[in-house]
């Protein structure tokens, strides 16, 4: 602590004036309350018209002019209080480190250490109040306090804790200028890093006697007239004198959270200051506890006299503490003795997977597997350190009308941290980190839905409407970050979330007799990245169709119309799925006459919750063999088929089967939860995979590297080969390639053919319509 500080923080007061003009030896202190001359006063003024505070630059090693400059030291009360936290500092040393002390230039002090101090209350009954009415007057006293216990060398500033309680940013109102409060809120805006000046120091131009006058709230602050001649003459200020004091400042936007604004309303924002040590700490999509006292900006625009004033009022915090919570999924939930108990009563029921399942939007009527993925998605893999991705991507394809935006928004609400995002009024700055111009024209970040879903989960609709937009989620998909270069800024973001997207066929209903990406229109890349890829298919079926029909009306009706359809039809509910994924379709679905008690949204967000926050499983040896069999037997029966399994897909699968096990409340994955998660992805694959006859073709990749009609492809490719032998030539233009194809009787658009030929390395384009034919 005896060590000098450096830089732009070091504190001047203490120097000595050797070089000072010898007119100056007379300069007297005056305070805020001295006796102000009948003269042409200074344009520049204070906020809320006070007048300027003079900084005493002669005193000596007086600490108090430091802190208080304004405040008369010998007040009474003002004694009492700092003796009773002199007394408070003593009796707990150990809370201190000096050598964090020194090196931040702040101390971090427990509101509630103090309130449950009752000596300390006793002596200072009125602290809670004082703090909170007077902040500006209060927090000095106790930087007084610990400035002298200390002994410090600067100044420091105290960094409030555990301040209650915490005020919705909705509640925030000019009520509250002039107090400490703590507000919650995600950082959706971060300006670039400048300086403010804290006081400045001013030369009369007649005498050429130097005073120096606090700058509140960074406001060019004038002295009103000349403590040595007494005048009211003009004033040059000094830039480079020892008084002049400047510190780290940054501005950044906190907006209320998603989960807490009002529907159809644009949520609440305010800014906050950040100065000194805080500056650097707030990141865009971080969840921020600020501590601060609210100021208004813009107070006397609205004339000298104030009167239009009160239409120009600006509030904004300036922070005295922040706590970030960056590395929770989810900030905002607390958790109670109730909830606990609630879910030890849902880890105890009989099979806990099912009644998320079909606790997750209970209005749609069936789906199982589709719910089973996204309950996955919800849940999340065992996050290491510098390790690959543990959050799974799940995409959901199919007709119109099927429930998937709906399966969405249920999956966004039961997120602990979740945003819900629709592709086709999305840009792809609103998707990551756009970058923009504050006033002054310094650049400023803003988080996108990606970066403020991280550690959660980010619901994108309409996926197939955005395709200008594809790769702007590239990077945040896999790398699980967002970077942006534009302007000379180059910087990277956090974007850790799971991607739940939905799709509808380009064609407006799925073919499939062509693959997912030529249903999509997809990027092969974009499209590898997601770790389950579901069909749904508007498929008339008389059974099924009755059993939803009775579903919609019991919604309208009641219940028990409900239960009655599901005793008569249940049981005769058929899919064209294979047995392997038969037995998690049968466990899933409900059984005839059974009805099951849902849970409700709030408790199934805070079973999520929990099991994100304290459960890590990991897989056991046996669940590994069965994962590293079946990605083996993938890739050894379909190789020759140019198939997709690639590590990813491997990988995928034990993310998958820690989902699972972590839905079960489980430390240890199992060979269950890693049959579980075979089933459901070969679910997948088959649904992929398969073509229109319902034969399953490995080759037609999810990727879009298979080719949907092989056998047309085949036959004009032979029927072409026979063609350059027949002629003696491989080169061949568009138009004899069309007659060949109408030669030959093949099937199908010979357009699409050639495209798809040279897609697939068969013809190498020579020129305009110009193709070689590459030998085989």
């Amino acid at each position: 602590m005896r060590r000098n500080w450096r830089g732009r923080y070091k504190n001047n007061w203490y120097r000595s004036r050797n070089q000072q003009n010898s007119n100056n030896s007379d300069n007297q202190s005056v305070h805020n309350s001295s006796t102000r001359p009948n003269t042409t006063a200074s344009t520049s003024r204070a906020p809320a018209n006070q007048l300027p505070i003079i900084v005493p630059i002669n005193a000596g090693n007086n600490v108090w002019n430091l802190y208080l400059p304004s405040q008369d030291q010998t007040n009474a009360e003002f004694t009492d209080h700092i003796n009773c936290f002199k007394a408070f500092i003593e009796k707990n040393k150990n809370m201190f480190d000096l050598e964090k002390i020194d090196q931040t230039r702040s101390v971090p002090l427990d509101v509630q250490t103090l309130l449950n101090d009752t000596e300390f209350i006793s002596s200072w009954p009125t602290f809670n109040s004082d703090i909170f009415e007077k902040p500006e007057l209060t927090l000095p006293l106790l930087e007084y306090s610990l400035h002298e216990s200390l002994k410090c060398e600067s100044k420091i500033k105290v960094r409030i804790l555990n301040h209650q309680p915490v005020i919705p940013l909705s509640n925030l109102k000019v009520n509250y200028f002039g107090k400490l409060v703590t507000i919650k809120g995600t950082v959706i805006r971060v300006g670039s890093v400048g300086l403010t000046c804290t006081s400045m120091a001013f030369e009369c131009t007649s005498c050429h006697s130097v005073q120096a006058v606090v700058q509140p709230q960074g406001i060019f602050t004038a002295p009103n007239f000349c403590q040595s001649c007494q005048s009211g003459s003009k004033f040059d200020p000094l830039q480079s004198s020892p008084f002049t004091n400047t510190i780290d400042c940054q501005v950044a936007k906190i907006q209320e959270i998603q989960s807490q604004s009002i529907s159809g309303t644009i949520p609440r924002s305010v800014e906050i200051e950040l100065k000194g040590d805080l500056v650097g700490m707030a990141c865009p999509g971080d969840v921020l506890s600020v501590t601060g006292i609210v100021q208004v900006r813009g107070e006397s625009k609205g004339g000298e006299d104030g009167k239009r004033a009160a239409r120009l009022l600006q509030l904004y915090i300036e922070a005295v503490s922040i706590h970030s919570q960056r590395n929770l999924s989810n900030p905002t939930l607390a958790f109670t003795l109730k909830d606990y108990y609630a879910i030890q009563e849902i880890h105890a029921s009989e099979d806990v997977f099912r009644l998320l399942v079909h606790s997750l939007c209970p209005a749609i009527f069936g789906h199982e597997a589709v719910k089973a993925g996204l309950i996955l998605g919800l849940m999340g893999g065992t996050e290491y350190d510098n390790g690959p991705r543990s959050n799974p991507h799940v995409l959901v394809v199919g007709d119109p009308g099927l429930g998937k935006s709906q399966l969405l928004q249920a999956a966004a609400h039961a997120a602990p941290r979740g945003v819900y995002v629709c592709g086709a009024s999305a840009s792809a700055g609103g998707l990551t980190v756009a970058l923009g111009r504050e006033a002054g024209g310094d650049f400023a970040l803003e988080a996108g839905a990606l970066v403020l879903a991280d550690k959660g989960v980010c619901c994108i609709d309409e996926l197939d409407k955005m395709t200008a937009h594809h790769s702007s989620l590239l990077e945040a998909m896999e790398q699980r970050r967002v970077s942006v270069a534009k302007g000379g800024v180059v910087c990277s973001l956090a974007a850790r979330a799971t991607v739940l997207a939905a799709a509808n066929p380009s064609g407006g209903s799925y073919n499939r007799a062509k693959t997912v990406a030529e249903n999509l229109k997809l990027n092969s890349a974009l499209l590898s990245r997601f770790d389950l890829v579901f069909i749904l298919l508007d498929q008339p079926d008389e059974k099924i169709d009755a059993m939803l029909s009775e579903h919609v009306l019991a919604l309208h009706s009641g219940h028990k119309r409900q239960s009655s359809a599901k005793n008569a039809l249940n049981t005769t509910i058929t899919t064209s799925q294979s047995d392997s994924d038969a037995s998690l379709s049968k466990r899933l679905r409900l059984r005839p006459g059974e009805v099951i008690d849902t849970l409700p949204l709030v408790l199934l967000r805070k079973y999520i919750a929990y099991a994100r926050r304290y459960v890590h499983p990991k897989l056991t040896n046996d669940a590994a063999n069965v994962l590293q069999s079946f990605y083996l037997e993938l890739r050894q029966n379909h190789q020759r088929d140019g198939t997709p399994i690639t590590t990813r897909q491997l990988e995928a699968c034990i993310r998958l089967t820690q989902a699972r096990a972590r839905a079960g409340l489980r430390e240890e994955a199992t060979v269950q939860d890693a049959n579980d998660v075979i089933s459901l992805v070969k679910h997948s694959l088959i649904d992929t995979f398969s073509d229109e006859f319902g034969n399953i073709q490995l080759s037609r990749s999810i990727n879009g590297s298979g080719v949907s009609s092989r056998n047309k492809l085949k036959k004009f490719l032979d029927a072409l080969t026979r063609r350059a032998h027949q002629l003696g030539k491989d080169v061949f233009t568009r138009q004899e390639m069309i007659q060949v194809h109408k030669a030959a009787g093949v099937a199908g658009d010979p357009n699409d053919l050639i495209e798809a030929m040279h897609t697939h390395s068969y013809l190498l384009l020579k020129g305009s319509n110009l193709y070689q034919l590459i030998a085989l």
